[in-house]
């Protein structure tokens, strides 16, 4: 009766967690997940983090809401720790990815249009990309299940191959402002771009006054095991927009640029009523402080390698079940050689949460808190799976 009540666009998988504890969830009636979804890529420093859940509860006690008619002090915290350990010189806060995104495209195209280039307003993204549910941010993705029944594409998005650099150079006309792209495409099945992709990116803009804008909203706040993604590359966008990860849990998002390519951005261009809220803030630097402790990025980096090689050893082992293993520290992809659904209900019922992405892969997300012992229960959890699969197949050809 409840679910009746609510609009029918998901299909929601028949478990229903009641709380959380580090990288684990448990059900209503007690069983405990193993969570590698982490919310999509959210929950970074893991459920029911103390330190995290103390800086809301202390915020909490203090004011919830003001709006940006007034000054925020913990927006100017936050904004000035996330500078000073960025590219960016000038931030806006938001409450989502997609909102992210949104700054991040007016941006690029308030640049232009200050700069005396009006007509620049087209921004070169690519196939396979996911910038969220807007009706900009769908066109940006141009993926046609996401824009199908929802009228005409928004104008001023050219999509070309990923990794194709000539594609990219054929795409810009006199009305291009910038170009788009995920470093490592998530929804797109954990695809991602060369380092070198991403430097002749860096160049073509330079060489044609455009704008690079990376969205981190899944790479960032050390799921790659560096800060963000981008400094794995030693290319520098203009433009970043950053969600899930910075928050932790709680709906936080920020559009990060550089004051050049924020100087369209004057007073009254852009605003929101909740984007950040001290809530907001207080939560954001909280998962920063874990984030950016000594030796943390480290450790997500060990255990990336850890989490990695197991799952090469399973590749190895179930040819017929996981075809490839791909991505970067703790976003990884798992291809299967099966339909992905059924490695994910396999996954499942072994009580591990993964979560499905394109290209039929699996990604494994854990909050970046995960353990090297707790990555090894997970590679036990899917070897599981994968055997339970192919038991599965071997009956079905008895």
């Amino acid at each position: 009766m409840a679910e009746a009540a609510l609009y029918d666009t998901y299909s929601r998988a028949p478990l229903r967690f009641e709380r959380g504890e580090g990288v684990w969830l448990i059900t209503e009636t007690g069983e405990r997940y193993l969570d590698f979804g982490a919310g999509v890529a959210v929950t970074s420093v893991g459920h029911g983090h103390p330190h995290v859940v103390g800086a809301l509860k202390e915020q909490a006690d203090k004011v919830w809401h003001l709006s940006n008619i007034y000054e925020i002090p913990g927006q100017e915290a936050l904004a000035k720790r996330l500078t000073e350990a960025t590219f960016a010189d000038k931030v806006f806060f938001t409450n989502s990815g997609a909102e992210a995104l949104e700054c991040a495209i007016k941006t690029a195209r308030r640049y232009q249009f200050s700069k005396g280039h009006p007509e620049r307003f087209h921004i070169i993204t690519f196939e396979g990309a996911f910038h969220g549910r807007t009706l900009a941010t769908i066109a940006a993705g141009g993926q046609e299940k996401y824009l199908e029944g929802f009228g005409p594409k928004a104008p001023g998005f050219d999509q070309v191959p990923f990794g194709d650099v000539d594609a990219v150079r054929s795409a810009i006309t006199s009305e291009t402002a910038a170009i788009l792209i995920e470093p490592i495409q998530g929804e797109g099945g954990v695809r991602p771009a060369t380092n070198a992709f991403l430097k002749a990116l860096r160049e073509i803009c330079d060489e044609n006054g455009l704008l690079l804008i990376f969205d981190e909203v899944q790479t960032g706040v050390g799921r790659t095991g560096k800060l963000f993604a981008y400094e794995w590359s030693g290319v520098t966008p203009d433009i970043m927009a950053v969600a899930k990860g910075i928050g932790g849990g709680f709906p936080l998002g920020a559009c990060l640029a550089t004051a050049d390519a924020a100087s369209g951005m004057k007073a009254g261009t852009h605003g929101s009523t909740y984007g950040g809220n001290p809530l907001a803030m207080a939560v954001g630097s909280a998962v920063l402080d874990v984030v950016l402790a000594d030796g943390f990025l480290q450790q997500v980096r060990d255990v990336s390698l850890v989490f990695r090689q197991g799952l090469a050893s399973l590749k190895d082992r179930y040819p017929d079940i996981i075809e490839d293993v791909r991505g970067e520290g703790l976003l990884l992809g798992v291809k299967a050689a099966v339909p992905s659904s059924e490695l994910l209900q396999a996954i499942r019922a072994a009580r591990l949460l993964g979560v499905p992405a394109g290209d039929n892969v699996i990604r494994l997300l854990p909050p970046l808190v995960v353990t090297a012992d707790e990555a090894r229960e997970g590679l036990a959890r899917l070897e599981r799976a994968a055997e339970s699969l192919r038991s599965s197949k071997v009956k079905k050809t008895a």
